[in-house]
């Protein structure tokens, strides 16, 4: 058992560094006053979205930049979607929405989508989003200045998570938990080597001439997370890539109930790890088991160290997510239990090739 505290304890240690280094380098999206006019592809897959489009088709119209299109593709949704987008297109003269084609072998649906989408865009940059989000003022314009700046291939941002159920603020907070622990983000555009990725389908903005050259979505049409993926491609390419976090300009609802949620991030989380299963249990037991193991052991200051850092890296982790800290410190254990609940279904759908999303199995 000595063994199992003193990895665990070190595990922990190096997790607290990382997200300390996160908090402190605060890889942030920040708004600049410099005015772009670069004409931007808004693109936005759906299937079966009717109780989100709109949300987030009013949010872009309200938005304060102003050169762009917004193409929306039908990915044969059974719900309203396709009638309550193709009203709000007919009242809007830059948005349009298509009809998306049969789905061939080979291909998941989202990244056909994106990938018939990129054929009919026209602009600039390609801005790839998701139909549960809301965007706000400065990010289309902050986000084509980082392009410039940096001379991006790629640029990707996760979200601000809205939650407002008990069993969403039990699941929906390990996103960034797992991530901030795990990948110091500036790190994505300062090291060139592909191994270094991270990337959120949220949001991707993509140079458009780099794309149509490459066409990355067909480079992964058959990859389940097809987002970090395509990081390491733009990358392996040659094109600097960035990983950002949205700082209030870029919201989404991830899942509305507490099993969505569990069945989503048991869909993505095998990705973290490069479907690396074994690695993924070695994370699992020093995360989940490791501080058991601590409790047990009755040594008070090693359980007070253990317990600090863990409230430290929950507070640094959830201001810069933009989550309410309070509730991620209570709620942690109830956090990490869920994600053993999450680990085990995950493991489970990728053996047995069960993976099902959006009514389809991928």
């Amino acid at each position: 058992m000595i063994y199992i505290v003193a990895a665990t304890l070190l595990f922990m240690v190096l997790r607290f560094t990382v997200t300390l280094f996160n908090f402190i380098s605060d890889p942030k999206l920040r708004r600049v006053s410099r005015h772009y006019t670069d004409f931007v592809s808004i693109l936005i897959p759906v299937r079966n979205e009717s109780s989100d489009i709109i949300a987030l088709l009013e949010s872009i119209y309200r938005q304060d930049y102003n050169n762009y299109e917004v193409i929306i593709l039908d990915d044969d949704s059974n719900d309203d979607t396709y009638k309550l987008c193709k009203t709000f297109c007919d009242r809007h003269n830059n948005f349009r929405i298509i009809k998306g084609e049969q789905l061939p072998a080979g291909w998941t649906g989202k990244n056909f989508a994106c990938h018939q989408l990129a054929q009919a865009a026209k602009g600039d940059f390609f801005l790839f989003l998701d139909a549960d989000e809301q965007v706000r003022n400065g990010l289309i314009n902050t986000a084509v200045y980082r392009m410039y700046q940096y001379k991006l291939g790629l640029l990707s941002v996760f979200a601000d998570t809205d939650m407002r159920s008990t069993g969403e603020l039990t699941v929906v907070p390990l996103l960034h938990y797992v991530l901030l622990g795990l990948l110091p983000l500036r790190l994505v555009y300062l090291i060139k080597n592909q191994a270094v990725a991270a990337a959120s389908g949220q949001f991707m903005l993509f140079n458009a001439e780099v794309y149509r050259q490459h066409q990355w979505h067909n480079e992964v049409k058959d990859k389940v997370v097809e987002d970090a993926e395509i990081m390491r491609m733009v990358k392996a390419a040659g094109y600097p890539g960035e990983t950002l976090l949205a700082n209030n300009m870029l919201s989404s609802r991830m899942y509305k109930s507490y099993s969505a949620a569990v069945n989503g991030f048991s869909k993505n989380v095998l990705s973290v790890f490069n479907y690396n299963i074994i690695w993924f249990l070695i994370y699992i037991l020093l995360i989940i088991t490791g501080p058991m193991m601590v409790i047990i052991t009755l040594n008070i200051p090693i359980i007070l160290f253990m317990l600090t850092i863990t409230v430290i890296g929950r507070l640094m982790s959830s201001f810069l997510a933009g989550q309410n800290p309070v509730y991620n410190v209570i709620l942690h254990p109830l956090q990490m239990l869920n994600l053993t609940a999450i680990a085990f279904i995950a493991i489970q759908k990728h053996l047995t090739h069960k993976v099902i999303w959006k009514g389809r199995r991928i």
